[in-house]
């Protein structure tokens, strides 16, 4: 049995793969990987089936030593990457062997990386995921230094090629789609025009769960009622109090009590992904008029 010895986790480094999806019901997200596509590539880098779980770095600074031989992939935010001391590249296959060093340094560009390993990591699945659920702490305990994590075998065949070309670097700033609804008549004329009009800015409070957006001025709301916990999807920009709108990423609450003024596209959300705190997003609106939850 060949596994990855963690020797440093950088701020935060989770187990990730595609989450448990169908247990809203019972209060628990469907978690998963934050970028979608990038876990999805670092898997098909190396011959993994989609769904195998990886490690999601959050800025960086991972490092981990191989116990026989893999074949490893880095995807997702930009960064020096070493074996051995040796620089290598991201959106490649990389072959260790028994005591090489494969170091992540800190993102240049982007947030959250991803680790694959042929044959994915064999962890054991809670409610059917290998996720780290960093809002309820269902799944993996966080990876910590001198974790031992054993190679699975979700495998199929090797990949035609051993390298993809990176994504282009996200533009600043960043457009997202997004859809009004389904409490956008909760709020002002103007509020719900801004929301679309002006530029906003990822603020230092932003993890799995979400992202608080800055902007110009608060949204005002044209109900103040309170409003019934309703369910909440990835990608709904909710609007508490302050008038600061929080856009909900993977480890999202299921539901919530504030009305949420619009819906960013699924399509979009591996992108909203990796912003960073500083990076400027506006949203385009997309022609439907309303959106149900």
């Amino acid at each position: 049995m060949a596994w990855l010895e963690i020797v440093r986790t950088g701020p935060m480094t989770t187990l990730q793969d595609h989450g448990r999806p169908g247990y809203a019901s019972i209060g628990v997200s469907e978690s998963g990987a934050a970028d979608r596509v990038a876990h999805d590539c670092a898997n098909r880098l190396v011959g993994n089936y989609p769904d195998a779980a990886t490690l999601e770095v959050t800025l960086g600074g991972l490092a981990v030593r191989a116990d026989g031989a893999v074949s490893v992939a880095v995807s997702g935010a930009r960064m020096p990457i070493t074996v051995n001391s040796e620089p290598c590249s991201a959106y490649t296959m990389l072959h260790l062997h028994t005591g090489d060093l494969l170091e992540l340094a800190y993102a240049s560009e982007g947030l959250r990386s991803y680790l694959s390993v042929r044959g994915g990591f064999d962890v054991p699945a809670v409610m059917g995921s290998r996720s780290t659920d960093t809002l309820s702490w269902i799944g993996p305990d966080r990876v910590a230094e001198g974790d031992r994590l054993p190679v699975g075998k979700e495998a199929g065949e090797w990949p035609a090629d051993e390298f993809v070309p990176p994504p282009a670097t996200p533009e600043d700033p960043v457009v997202m789609r997004a859809r009004p609804g389904p409490r956008d008549d909760w709020f002002t004329t103007a509020s719900l025009a801004a929301l679309f009009r002006e530029t906003w800015r990822v603020s230092p409070d932003t993890n799995r769960i979400g992202a608080r957006l800055e902007g110009p001025g608060p949204l005002h709301r044209s109900i103040t009622d309170e409003l019934p916990s309703e369910a909440m999807v990835a990608g709904a920009l909710q609007v508490p109090p302050n008038g600061s709108p929080i856009l909900f990423l993977t480890d999202h609450p299921v539901t919530g009590g504030y009305p949420v003024i619009a819906v960013v596209a699924e399509a979009d959300l591996s992108v909203a992904a990796q912003l960073r705190p500083g990076h400027s997003v506006r949203f385009h609106r997309e022609v439907s008029s309303s959106i149900s939850m």
